[in-house]
């Protein structure tokens, strides 16, 4: 009907091809160099002080989403998710029935999925991506930046990528950037350094012995988060008590019996006993780490050691908490503070700091769990979007009976 058209087709179909595959040889087609408004994710992969970039001198960053809302819950669930790289396309599988799903929540995470499997891919293979930030990185623009870090330590290069001194990132981004409104991309360059620090931190772990951890608590409107100490993050403001961790069966019918500090003295009198010893070393230790935590001795008259177990953390570590009254354990929003830390600490989102400690203390438990909470987050949302579109009765008791058996395995979770 078309002869013209028809003859020409051949001819566009060709071009059209061969531009698709000088595309796909195009080392920048495989990732965004500027942020437009939306949800992005992007990976650092570093040695020392060495980034890997692109050959367009660009880190890898690839597009989620071109919108977000609210990114808490959404984001706490992808800090599981990182657990688990090598399973991206086991994960997708098992919700491959949600693709067409009307849910926002589940969309944003399916999207999360995709965008790690096309880093993965773009990666050259790289499967481990590393570990979440442990908070996404937001600016004026409307962006949103979830970052990735891994240490690539003795590890090689990627193909297509090469090593960059993060000093001559910094300043070659710098030049492009806008000081007053910068982009979450800018943002995370300037403080990049200090980004690698804390993944570097959160892998150690205290030496064996004995602590006075000090549980701190701050409440928002969306997540509680945790105060901890900016040099090891994955463990509560701590002071070593002593180098022996295990607290003898004298020193913790001691322990329980106290009830002020008079009695204290009273019950610990024998200077030659293991309670008296241990008391002096409780002392020097609070001493310090309220010193630390600039608390004054009028303020810590209603503090008190935690005492119905010991916190074993594994690898030779114990602790002591140390809580601050009840209704000081936690701080409200607008909740003024009766006293201010000092520099040093951080305050992280308490289920990132269970993440981050598990793997520096469990490492053998975390993963697992994060296998099957990111699994369980993904059916939760699904179990929900279908009990609100069912429309016979037996389809709502079908839907009915899923969500609750996906509620009770959410519930045994938790209750690890």
């Amino acid at each position: 009907l078309f002869p013209d058209q028809c003859k020409s087709a051949p001819h566009i179909r060709k071009h059209s091809v061969s531009k698709s595959l000088r595309h796909l040889f195009q080392p920048n087609s495989k990732f965004i160099k500027s942020l437009k408004r939306g949800l992005y994710l992007t990976c650092i992969l570093y040695r020392d002080d060495n980034v890997l970039v692109t050959p367009e001198d660009q880190i890898p960053i690839v597009e989620v989403d071109d919108s977000y809302s609210s990114l808490t819950q959404d984001f706490l669930w992808f800090t599981k998710v990182s657990y688990l790289w090598e399973e991206i396309s086991w994960l997708q599988q098992c919700v491959v029935s949600a693709q067409s799903s009307c849910s926002c929540t589940l969309q944003t995470r399916l999207k999360m999925l995709q965008a790690v499997a096309q880093l993965q891919q773009n990666l050259l293979g790289t499967h481990d991506l590393g570990q979440v930030y442990y908070e996404p990185i937001k600016d004026k623009h409307g962006n949103a930046l979830l970052v990735l870090l891994r240490d690539m330590g003795a590890a090689g290069g990627v193909e297509g990528m090469r090593w960059t001194p993060l000093c001559k990132l910094q300043l070659q981004r710098k030049s492009l950037s806008s000081p007053e409104e910068p982009t979450a991309l800018d943002m995370l360059l300037i403080t990049l350094h200090e980004k690698l620090a804390y993944h570097r931190r959160s892998r150690k772990v205290l030496s064996p012995g004995l602590y006075l951890g000090y549980l701190k608590l701050f409440s928002t409107v969306e997540q509680i988060r945790v105060l901890v100490p900016q040099k090891i993050p994955n463990v509560l403001c701590y002071v070593k008590i002593r180098d022996n961790s295990n607290v003898s069966r004298a020193e913790w019918e001691w322990l329980q019996a106290v009830r002020s500090i008079e009695e204290a003295h009273e019950m610990a009198a024998d200077e030659q006993s293991a309670p008296h010893r241990l008391l002096q070393d409780l002392r020097s230790a609070a001493r310090d780490l309220l010193s630390h935590m600039n608390i004054s001795k009028k303020q810590a008259q209603e503090f008190r050691i935690y005492t119905h177990e010991v916190c074993e953390f594994g690898q030779g570590v114990s602790v002591l908490l140390l809580l601050p009254p009840c209704e000081d354990v936690c701080s409200a929003p607008g909740q003024n503070q009766t006293y201010s830390p000092r520099t040093g600490l951080l305050t992280l989102p308490l289920q990132v700091f269970e993440l981050v400690h598990f793997e520096a203390y469990c490492p053998s438990f975390i993963g697992p769990f994060c296998r099957v909470s990111a699994l369980l987050g993904l059916q939760a949302l699904m179990s929900q979007q279908a009990l609100r579109e069912a429309f016979s009765e037996s389809e709502l008791l079908t839907a009915k009976h899923k969500h609750q058996q996906v509620q009770e395995h959410m519930q045994q979770m938790e209750e690890l």
